[in-house]
């Protein structure tokens, strides 16, 4: 089985790799921006950090903006952090960004003068929904997030995790083959590995 992480130059994407490879030792892990290699890849992982208006030029400039929709739609895929928040319509960073469009809903700042942000730091995981990914994983377990801005879904259906920042918002959701999460897995110690080993094993 191969699972291709998509590296287009945004985020310590290693820390990603590492972790999926001390999870799925027999596999093959490539971090690769190759069309070619992630779409014959079983699996697709989409991590991202900085900021929309950057990743989105990054993701153009790669030529991966089809790639990416076409691995969501027809394999396991999961969206890590910025890679959850560029599967919506729209963002409200770097003065508005458009964003893939793969799900309804806009990323919006969190309430500013109320909170320190970024949001960074370990907060507590509620499951919406029982899922796969979610397997031997206790609800309200613990998962490390650095964020400022976060997702406001048009469909509360795909919604399969919330956090609370001062506002509960979405912190995964799920749909068909996608999961994916504001939290940093590869940075969540146990809890984030054994979601990591659910990505690797799941049958969609």
């Amino acid at each position: 089985m191969a699972i291709a992480i998509i590296d287009y130059g945004m985020g310590n994407v290693r820390s990603v790799q590492k972790a999926i490879e001390h999870v799925a030792p027999n596999e093959q892990v490539f971090l690769t921006d190759n069309a070619k290699i992630i779409n014959d890849a079983d699996r697709v992982v989409f991590p991202g950090q900085g900021a929309m208006g950057a990743c989105m030029q990054a993701l153009n400039e790669h030529d991966l903006v089809g790639t990416i929709k076409q691995a969501a739609h027809e394999k396991p895929f999961l969206g890590i952090c910025l890679g959850l928040q560029l599967l919506f319509d729209h963002s409200q960073e770097n003065g508005g960004t458009e964003g893939l469009s793969i799900l309804a809903g806009d990323v919006v700042h969190f309430p500013k003068n109320e909170l320190k942000i970024p949001h960074m730091g370990w907060n507590t995981v509620k499951h919406i929904i029982d899922h796969p990914l979610w397997h031997n994983i206790e609800d309200n377990s613990r998962f490390y997030s650095v964020h400022s801005y976060y997702v406001e879904e048009s469909d509360s259906d795909v919604v399969a995790g919330s956090t609370n920042y001062g506002i509960d918002f979405t912190c995964a959701v799920a749909k068909d083959n996608m999961f994916a999460v504001q939290f940093h897995p590869e940075k969540s110690q146990h809890d984030g590995l054994q979601l990591l080993t659910n990505f690797a094993n799941w049958q969609v």
